[in-house]
């Protein structure tokens, strides 16, 4: 029942990002930070050397943690089964390798590539994938907001323990809005390209709990 319950909500999710596409919101929402000029706040040092630079690297220490934790269970790791620690160490690597493929497949291009914020670019829709639209592409959908998104597999993990998993659950979509909006502020990322990488990450983390389910169950039914 859980899961059919979180199947529906990763469509009805899908949805909505659909009519955010359809919307035409992307750029106007962009034109908040940007202009002619380009994006005031495009080397502002919070943005780009704290949110950007530090929490890439934060990001990529609590994966090592978790990977670490998987062999050597550590806090509330210990109170999970060896294949919910590793279940907790891979979907963030599976989430941002999955972001990670579309960009390097997307010809889209950042908002600061774009002619009306001072760019040579002109705006397509990520839907036209193989079009280019005259800048440097490989932009949609946003990288490092991930770095928060790609964590939502510990809500899964903890399903048991509700409040551990409201807490992870809570932190993995505050770090993705947080970087997601830094990179907006800088001209990096529409919102589009935000909302995307979040439900990229909900979608493969649901896919983990669900394989884990299986073979869990499967193994539990042969012992």
């Amino acid at each position: 029942m859980q899961t059919e319950k979180q199947g529906w909500a990763t469509v009805l999710a899908l949805g909505a990002l659909l009519a955010w596409d359809a919307s035409g919101w992307d750029m106007p929402l962009a034109a908040w930070f940007g202009n002619s000029q380009g994006f005031a706040l495009r080397d502002n040092w919070l943005l780009s050397s704290v949110l950007h630079e530090g929490g890439r690297l934060l990001a990529w220490a609590l994966v090592l943690a978790l990977c670490v934790g998987a062999v050597l269970p550590w806090g509330p790791l210990r109170q999970l089964p060896l294949s919910r620690r590793i279940q907790l160490a891979v979907t963030p690597l599976a989430g941002a390798l999955a972001v990670s493929l579309l960009k390097s497949t997307s010809a889209s291009s950042c908002p600061w590539d774009m002619h009306a914020f001072g760019g040579v670019a002109q705006h397509v829709s990520h839907w036209q994938w193989t079009l280019h639209d005259g800048g440097s592409g490989h932009c949609f959908p946003a990288g490092h907001a991930t770095a928060g998104f790609s964590f939502l597999g510990g809500w899964f993990v903890y399903q048991a323990q509700p409040q551990i998993a409201r807490r992870w659950l809570v932190g993995a979509l505050l770090a993705g809005v947080v970087f997601g909006l830094a990179q907006q502020m800088r001209g990096a990322h529409y919102a589009s390209h935000t909302l995307w990488s979040a439900w990229l990450c909900w979608t493969v983390a649901w896919i983990g709990d669900v394989a884990h389910q299986h073979f869990a169950g499967g193994r539990h039914a042969q012992a």
